[in-house]
């Protein structure tokens, strides 16, 4: 076939440097035979340029599929960092409130285990204090019958 191509390019070529006279000595069955060849030719580039733009079609749309199917993948993926995002807040904030939580609870702890610690001693300084009260009236009363007692008590400033 190819060579059937390269003989036609020849004969031309060589037509036209020995100009058309070449053409003119061709027998009318040699020139149909050259049409003939040079149509069966064509059709069959034709059919390799159809064949190939078929090709060439069934590879933009294969190519097309990948890329939407690359497209939907994409938009599953940014779906899925969106849930994980929102999943990551909702953790921080349950575990932030959890550590307010605590630290609040621990505050109230030390709150009241201090009234509950503080309160025996309050109310050991509480008798303290009565005690000291009613020994300081015994002595002032004592003071009123006993001068000498009296005198130290003003020098110290009790009476």
């Amino acid at each position: 076939m190819k060579v059937k191509i390269i003989t036609v390019v020849l004969l031309m070529l060589s037509a036209s440097w020995f100009g058309e006279n070449l053409f003119a000595e061709l027998a009318k069955s040699d020139v149909e035979e050259i049409r003939r060849i040079m149509k069966e030719e064509i059709q069959h580039m034709d059919k390799r340029i159809d064949d190939l733009r078929d090709t060439l079609r069934s590879e933009i749309g294969a190519l097309r599929s990948e890329i939407s199917d690359v497209k939907t993948a994409n938009k599953d993926i940014k779906s899925e960092i969106k849930d994980m995002k929102s999943e990551l807040q909702g953790f921080m904030l349950w575990g932030f409130g959890i550590v307010f939580a605590g630290i609040f609870a621990l505050i109230g702890f030390v709150l009241w285990d201090r009234r509950t610690a503080l309160a025996p001693a309050i109310r050991k300084n509480q008798e303290l204090e009565d005690r000291e009260n009613k020994i300081e009236m015994a002595l002032k009363e004592y003071a009123e019958k006993e001068p000498r007692l009296k005198e130290i008590l003003k020098h110290i400033g009790l009476m």
